[in-house]
């Protein structure tokens, strides 16, 4: 037996097999072809299909210079370019499918010149993308999901990013162990969402063979996973696992109960949700709404913009499926770590101090506009809010609102029904606490997004596993702020919801009801070890809160 640790991202135990994940090895292996031949003619039936496309479209009348060059361009790709060489190779050296070829070839031209400025080289980007949309019509496209076999598993990687781990199958994996990574990533927060035990920092030896279909248990409460345990070992987590399971029945008896104080306070418990299937999570816990729903999400794990129809259609089912609980939409935060090849973000030095969340979107004010329609959109069907990212001046304000001005006028002036929704904004910089009875003046109410909010009061990357030891989100400083966000909010009117993952941690419940906040939200899985605490708990007076900040 061999004993290692790591960083707890998400408190649990799961037993089983280990399987190796790498980047591009199991969809190659899902997608291995039984005849060359047959692949290698399917590519070519399509390709002639394409080519008299292009060719139809050259010859009609009325096209422009531009585009006649563009069609150009495209036919060449199919006659004797790179791109076909690439794809043909692809099939016989790796005997995968015609489809998988052709979809991997264009992922990997996307991946090494998205970045480049050159307008030349953004065309011929273009044009790939478009003679690979055009193929895969005929061919098929490809299941995205990673398949990682017929059993669940603890799934090791190197690192995952959130869109990978998204394009997994949940009910397949027991359990998550990395390389890399901390317990405050993004990645690790979406194991939590999925209530998946997950550690983080764990020395995997670098012939990962030696693990591969190895037993292992993972203690998530720990950080500490276990390789080959001997059968005293196995029995004893056997006996937790039980426990874990009796003890999540007994709190399912909470789940329609109250979320009231023992002095009779009502503090309301929300969800954090990353996708709809989070949704039936939320109310099988008895969340009383969603506090934050990540929309990022939704523009991850997929090789293209979601449209305004397709983002309309999944907040109209959140909404009707909440019925009337609120649901609050975090507008797209994203940049640093949640990106996608399509997005064409620029590589930055520092991402997490760069150009991401409301930044970002104001900057690509199409992108940004498609998602304020749909939300709005959705809001005639049941009980929205909106909340914004990374907001830290008064001018990121102005421009939002000339936005949903905009947005407004265009709806109505369609005949599209919609209600005036409530607004928010995260509170994650220390600028906006330091402003934040000026932002509060502008919103109905307030998030605090801790996870943010403590990396960078801390100046430490909340992913840098080098940090873990010193990375403290109880921090006095971030302690303060949030008192200081919960007084500017109440100055001003607003209700102020705790969103980070702080808000899970049930040693300062107690701590976070006596300085006044009005709701919590924490991941499904956590809503009812938070409700146990929140119906523990008294409201002390004000001179015992300032106590509190100031220990």
């Amino acid at each position: 037996m061999e004993i290692y640790k790591g960083a707890s991202a998400f408190a649990g135990i799961a037993i089983g097999k280990i399987r190796f994940y790498q980047k591009g090895e199991y969809q190659l292996r899902q997608h291995q072809a039984d005849d060359i031949k047959t692949e290698q003619r399917n590519f070519d039936i399509a390709r002639r299909h394409v080519m008299q496309t292009l060719k139809e479209e050259y010859d009609s009348a009325g096209i422009s210079e531009a585009i006649e060059h563009q069609v150009l361009e495209q036919a060449e790709l199919l006659g004797s370019g790179s791109f076909l060489r690439a794809v043909q190779s692809m099939i016989s050296g790796e005997k995968v499918t015609a489809a998988y070829a052709v979809q991997t070839t264009r992922d990997e031209l996307n991946g090494t010149f998205s970045n480049l400025k050159d307008p030349s080289i953004k065309e011929r980007i273009h044009n790939v993308s478009r003679v690979s949309d055009l193929l895969l019509e005929i061919l098929g496209k490809e299941e995205k999901k990673i398949n990682l076999g017929e059993e669940p598993v603890i799934l090791a990687a190197d690192a995952l990013s959130p869109a990978e781990l998204m394009e997994m199958d949940k009910d397949k994996l027991l359990g998550i162990v990395t390389r890399k990574g901390s317990a405050t990533s993004h990645t690790a927060i979406l194991a939590k969402s999925m209530d998946i035990p997950c550690v983080t920092g764990v020395g995997i030896p670098a012939s990962e063979e030696e693990w591969e279909d190895t037993v292992a248990i993972i203690d998530g409460y720990t950080g500490t996973l276990y390789l080959e345990p001997d059968r005293e070992v196995r029995r004893e987590y056997e006996i937790r696992r039980k426990a874990d399971i009796v003890e999540r029945e007994a709190l399912l008896k909470l789940k329609d109960e109250k979320d009231i104080t023992l002095d009779g306070k009502e503090v309301g418990i929300y969800a954090n949700i990353g996708s709809l299937d989070d949704l039936n999570s939320a109310l099988y816990y008895g969340a009383r709404g969603i506090g934050l729903l990540r929309s990022e999400f939704q523009y991850l794990g997929r090789e293209s913009y979601p449209g305004e129809e397709e983002l309309f259609q999944a907040y109209k089912k959140t909404a009707q499926t909440m019925g009337d609980r609120l649901v609050v939409i975090r507008t797209a935060d994203l940049g640093a770590d949640k990106q996608a090849a399509y997005l064409e973000i620029p590589q930055e030095t520092n991402p997490l101090m760069g150009n991401r969340g409301i930044r970002f979107c104001l900057d690509r004010k199409n992108l940004f506009k498609t998602q304020i329609r749909a939300i709005y959109r959705a809001s005639w069907y049941g009980n929205l809010g909106m909340m914004y990212p990374m907001i830290s001046e008064e001018e990121e304000m102005d421009a939002i609102e000339e936005l949903i001005r905009e947005v407004k006028a265009e709806l109505t002036g369609e005949g599209i029904p919609f209600k005036n929704i409530r607004t928010g904004i995260m509170m994650e910089t220390p600028a906006a606490v330091m402003i934040g009875e000026e932002l509060a003046r502008r919103v109905d109410f307030l998030g605090i997004g801790t996870n943010d909010l403590t990396q960078y009061t801390l100046a430490m990357d909340r992913q840098n596993p080098l940090l873990q030891k010193k990375y403290n989100d109880h921090h006095p400083a971030v302690v303060r702020m949030i008192k200081m966000i919960i007084d500017a909010g109440h100055k001003e009117n607003c209700k102020v919801c705790l969103c980070g993952e702080l808000a899970a941690d049930t040693r300062l419940t107690e701590t976070f009801l006596r300085m006044g906040v009005d709701a919590l939200s924490v991941v499904p899985a956590c809503i009812l070890p938070v409700r146990k605490a929140l119906q523990a708990a008294r409201v002390k007076n004000e001179d015992e809160i300032k106590d509190i900040v100031h220990e």
